[in-house]
């Protein structure tokens, strides 16, 4: 009796055991797919931008980055499909030690039960067990016999249980081991699919990076009009800097930079304390076109140098002011339509290639409220691209370590 209920312990052990392992992983499971299905919208996100230049599909910078950004989803899409379809396996491998397990426990429970039924038949009828408890020596004794009958009784009744049980447990573990085979094959079907797809992305990246490496010289010309009309946008932007730094009387003309009031310091320490929290200044896209200085994405020995960030987004989309502020001006930029210098303190947030605006300067502006239309190039593409700096005083900082990661 001791020696069964030890191994009955042992057992509870390892189902509670089991179960926690299921558990756990079906937490980092849960995760996994939440990665997932996010990383699906952006896709289709994407999609959705290609599909409004599909009809006048060229070769452009734009179109290269957006399929470069594609790619890099999809990439990250299989590489989810494959964690899940590795937890699956192990959750298939789990189940199938429960199930030997539980196969084994009731394969012992049977044959004790079995043994103890054979007993029974051989020596306890209804007769012999009167004839036991009428053998007794005295009412203390039979007594005693009395419960060890009873308790008897009870054990077999127990072992029937206990087999059904474990019947009971195989037949859903079995049910569950189907359920998660049929998963892991979907998943299997899908990883298919998605390889295919980025092989014909990544075809389609290809012939639109060979088909602009033969524009070489309007890619150099596009370059040097956007540097242009990039140092015209640098030098309105330091024209503001100059001019608000000279808005207030200082005890030294060898203090530099913004005097803040009271309000000013406050508003520019809430903003500081929002890094990495702000919302974006478009309601959705993708940025195109990182801060700093980096590699052309195609002419050779060419550095691309940004100010900001390019963000591409759908046509007829709204620029929105990432935090409360002060516009400080409007400008039109010969070549970048026309931008917004939005003051914060003594950070300046700067939207520009606007097609349209809906502010004007010295106005007090919130968080997300929307301050112009951005410009759609029919001639490049189709593309919907807002040009977003972030400046503290007349230093450019990288909004991608400032916005909320999307």
């Amino acid at each position: 009796m001791e020696y069964t209920i030890l191994r009955l312990l042992k057992l509870i052990g390892f189902i509670l055991c089991m179960f926690f392992c299921f558990s756990v992983s079906g937490q980092s499971l849960e995760e996994l797919r939440k990665r997932k299905e996010k990383t699906a919208s952006e896709i289709e996100y994407i999609n959705n931008l290609l599909k409004e230049t599909n009809s006048n599909a060229k070769a452009s910078l734009n179109r290269l980055s957006v399929l470069d950004r594609q790619i890099k989803l999809q990439d990250a899409l299989i590489s989810n499909i494959s964690g899940e379809i590795g937890y699956i396996d192990s959750a298939i491998q789990k189940n199938l030690r429960w199930i030997d397990s539980l196969s084994i426990a009731l394969q012992s429970v049977k044959i004790k039960y079995a043994a103890m039924i054979r007993y029974a038949d051989r020596n306890q009828d209804n007769s012999n067990q009167l004839l036991f408890l009428l053998s007794a020596q005295d009412f203390n004794q039979a007594y005693k016999r009395f419960v060890y009958l009873r308790e008897y009784a009870d054990y077999r009744r127990k072992q029937a249980e206990k087999i059904s049980e474990y019947k009971n447990l195989i037949t859903g573990q079995l049910l569950e081991f189907n359920r998660q085979k049929d998963e892991k094959q979907h998943l299997l079907m899908s990883k298919v699919s998605q390889t295919r797809i980025i092989e014909r992305q990544k075809k389609q990246q290809k012939d639109v990076y060979s088909e602009l490496q033969q524009k070489e010289k309007d890619l150099k010309k596009k370059l040097e009009n956007q540097r242009k009309a990039e140092l015209r946008l640098e030098q309105e932007i330091e024209r503001v800097i100059t001019e608000e730094a000279k808005k207030t009387n200082r005890k030294s003309s060898k203090e530099t930079g913004f005097a803040l009031t009271s309000e000013e310091k406050v508003l520019s320490g809430d903003f500081s304390n929002n890094r990495g929290k702000f919302p974006w200044p478009v309601q959705r896209g993708l940025i195109t076109d990182h801060f700093g200085e980096h590699p052309h994405s195609v002419l050779k020995y060419v550095v691309v140098r940004n100010a900001g960030v390019d963000i591409t987004t759908q046509a007829n989309a709204k620029a929105r002011c990432i935090f409360k502020g002060e516009v400080t001006k409007v400008v039109a930029i010969p070549g970048g339509n026309i931008a917004v210098i939005i003051r914060h303190g003594n950070y300046l947030t700067v939207y520009s290639n606007l097609s349209e605006v809906f502010v004007k300067a010295g106005q007090q502006v919130e968080g997300k409220e929307e301050i112009g239309s951005i410009f759609t190039d029919p001639n490049d593409d189709n593309k919907t691209v807002l040009k977003f700096q972030l400046w503290k005083e007349n230093t450019k900082l990288d909004p991608e370590d400032w916005l909320k990661r999307m």
